[in-house]
């Protein structure tokens, strides 16, 4: 049963960081439509005064970040003790948990910044694990050909008996970057009771069976439950994100960079925060 398209949302300008301008394809007035996913960004400009300040020294509590780059570079630090550089397509899976205090500061290429930032909620059970840190580096990201036509960068996930370098997330997620070119079209399964969307980054397309509705980029798409997607592109090619996790079906309770289950919790972390008891890893460096 092919999966139809149940919503269409067009990302929205806002400012993040010290100052960041940047593109929300969902965030926290979507809750609970992408469960467990809760916020995609996208951050791409050829205008440095829009992305230099970056995000300074921040917290996250209870849920993953994931930071994917097209363009630019972003440089890290964290409270674990780490530090590193991603570029264009390297991939920074960072798991908050308990708690963790990081920056992330952005570096373009001749001005050029061009990346996205996925917020994957944890479950209760996992709110408080161990924080951690995964740097992926391009080459250790497979790419799948099929039929010449359609390439599949599989971040996380398993395409064709190929799968992605980061593994063991608890919402058993899958995150591809497809790009396909015109006169083909492409099915993928995805496990049924599963959430899915879709994100257009360049070129435009059907994502849907019967091509009712040409999506276009900037352009979310959120899919109904079924067991596969049908997409085809239009005159031209197309590339787009295509994620998919496991609904937790837990309540959440989120605020600024945390995200927990009810307020008394949320209550805890920022006062934890404020008198210095928030980080409980130890230092791994």
């Amino acid at each position: 049963m092919n999966r139809n398209i149940d919503k269409i949302l067009k990302s929205k300008p806002t400012i993040e960081g010290a100052g960041v301008h940047l593109k929300r394809a969902f965030g926290y007035h979507e809750v609970p439509l992408l469960d467990p996913f809760l916020l995609l960004d996208d951050f791409h400009s050829q205008n440095p005064a829009d992305y230099i300040a970056g995000f300074p020294w921040h917290p996250h509590r209870g849920i993953e970040t994931v930071t994917y780059m097209l363009e630019g570079r972003v440089e890290h630090g964290d409270s674990m003790g780490n530090k590193g550089v991603i570029f264009p397509g390297d991939v920074q899976w960072m798991t908050a948990g308990s708690g963790i205090i990081h920056q992330e500061m952005p570096k373009g290429d001749h001005g050029h910044m061009w990346g996205f930032q996925l917020w994957v909620n944890l479950p209760s059970t996992h709110k408080m694990m161990e924080p951690r840190y995964r740097e992926v580096k391009k080459e250790q990201i497979n790419e799948v050909a099929i039929d010449k036509n359609v390439k599949i960068r599989v971040i996380c996930g398993e395409v064709e008996n190929t799968k992605g370098p980061v593994q063991d997330i608890v919402v058993d997620p899958e995150y591809l970057d497809i790009t396909m070119t015109q006169d083909t079209e492409f099915e993928h399964r995805i496990k049924r009771g599963y959430k899915a969307f879709a994100y257009v980054i360049e070129g435009s397309g059907y994502f849907d069976p019967d091509k009712e509705k040409l999506i276009d980029i900037e352009h979310l798409v959120i899919f109904k439950d079924g067991d596969k997607v049908k997409i085809i592109p239009d005159d031209k090619s197309l590339r787009f994100l295509l994620v998919s996790g496991k609904p937790l079906g837990e309540p959440v309770a989120w605020y600024g960079p945390i995200v927990m289950n009810t307020q008394e919790e949320l209550d805890i972390a920022f006062e934890e925060y404020r008198n210095g008891t928030f980080i409980k890893h130890k230092l791994h460096n």
